[in-house]
């Protein structure tokens, strides 16, 4: 459960990347940071998911 919240906390600061590197308009950066964001954020939450949520469904 622990390394949930680590990875979600890894997509924080790659989204605030995408932001930092769409300023300074380097593309190629922004787009490595969003494909890591959007990876990182999706096992975050399928992580939690499967932690949290589904054992709540389960008979």
């Amino acid at each position: 459960m622990e390394l949930a919240f680590i990875i979600l906390l890894v997509t924080i600061l790659c989204v605030i990347a995408v932001v930092r590197e769409l300023k300074s308009q380097n593309m190629f950066g922004a787009a490595f940071a969003a494909i890591s964001a959007l990876v990182f954020g999706f096992f975050s939450i399928a992580t939690l998911y499967w932690e949290l949520i589904r054992p709540l469904f389960q008979s």
